[in-house]
């Protein structure tokens, strides 16, 4: 096990982001605190990194900086030690690696792991930390394969796993291998950053180091992975961690079609399955039906309506007859019958779509 061979791995956090690709969900809070499968979703990355090693991890905060140590505190509950630091403005992703290090206490030569704080994969932080030991790089990338991977930075590699360019989402990539947001730096490289500055170690940071012939490395390797940035990525990284997709030690229950959460109100004749989880006083009625979605606390699925793929938020309520699929449906709105929301449509909050018969889709 890692945790003998490294007790002391540190790690950064990056969980600055905006969220914007996540409204209206991230309104009130950061995407990284969205409950996922239960709890917040960084509760299954904090989770992981200590199942692999790690004691010690940084956050790098920015947007609604103040709301994440009143939900994990110091990280003693967790067997961590948390420590947050809040850049004054957007430092980019370099910028903000370089300012949390300010709080590391590792060694020049030793490994710092670096988690983007809205991914979830399933692959082997320990693997992956000593191979960048055992081949001393400066840095190395854990990598993944996708179907389109123009959407991501595209990263090929040579016969020894040596990153011989870093490609931030070009039209015409080369490989299919992408950047997974997962890297270990070995701490002296982070102070080559420019401290207070904006960097994206994107864009300038990886190519700078292949340009100038360090070692940086490619881990690829085939596990889960799931960026959880859009609406219907998150309400799949949900579903997966209730059905078992991904295993996380942070599941609040047993896997399983559903998670009802304490205090969740579902009629024995609703059907509730496909990676369904039901907040605290969420309400789904007999003669319901909710497929792979979130509901969130206080939220409500009347009887005879269809939820598909989508998010209910608190206090919402989704009326008798009404189709819900691949939506969002935001805090306290309310969804008339007949109304049919589906294609990424995204309500709200406080919105009241009266009884009536309307398709709504984004496509609109």
């Amino acid at each position: 096990m890692m945790e003998h061979s490294l007790p002391n791995l540190e790690a950064v956090l990056l969980v600055g982001g905006l969220g914007t690709r996540l409204r209206p969900l991230t309104l009130d809070s950061p995407k990284h605190l969205l409950p996922t499968a239960g709890v917040p979703f960084l509760a299954h990355q904090l989770a992981q990194a200590r199942s692999f090693g790690v004691r010690r991890i940084v956050f790098a905060t920015s947007y609604k900086a103040s709301m994440f140590e009143p939900v994990f505190g110091d990280g003693s509950a967790l067997g961590l030690e948390l420590v947050y630091m809040e850049e004054e403005s957007p430092l980019g992703t370099g910028g903000a690696i370089r300012n949390a290090a300010d709080a590391l206490t590792c060694a020049d030569d030793a490994p710092v792991l670096i988690l983007n704080g809205d991914i979830l994969s399933g692959h082997d932080v320990g693997a992956q930390v000593r191979e960048h030991v055992s081949r001393q790089a400066a840095v190395t990338l854990h990598l993944t394969e996708v179907d389109d991977p123009t959407r991501f930075g595209c990263v090929p590699t040579d016969s020894t796993g040596r990153v011989t360019a870093f490609l931030e989402k070009t039209p015409n990539p080369v490989t299919n291998r992408i950047n997974a947001g997962c890297y270990v730096f070995t701490r002296s490289v982070i102070d080559t950053i420019p401290a207070g500055e904006v960097v994206s170690v994107e864009r300038q940071t990886f190519p700078g180091l292949i340009e100038s012939g360090a070692l940086v490395l490619g881990y690829a390797d085939q596990a889960y992975w799931l960026d959880v940035g859009t609406p219907a990525a998150f309400v799949r990284g949900s579903a997966d961690l209730v059905l078992g997709r991904l295993s996380s030690p942070a599941l609040p229950g047993p896997v399983g079609e559903s998670l009802l959460l304490p205090g969740a109100d579902v009629s024995a004749e609703a059907k509730v399955d496909g990676g369904t989880t039901v907040a605290a006083g969420a309400v789904v009625e007999a003669g319901a039906t909710v497929t792979g979605s979130v509901l969130l606390e206080g939220s409500v699925v009347a009887s005879g309506a269809t939820v598909v793929d989508s998010v209910v938020g608190k206090g919402a309520r989704v009326r008798s007859g009404a189709s819900v699929r691949d939506a969002v449906v935001g805090d306290r709105s309310v969804i008339g019958a007949g109304n049919e929301l589906q294609a990424g449509i995204r309500i709200w909050p406080d919105v009241t779509l009266s009884d009536c018969s309307v398709r709504w889709s984004s496509d609109i």
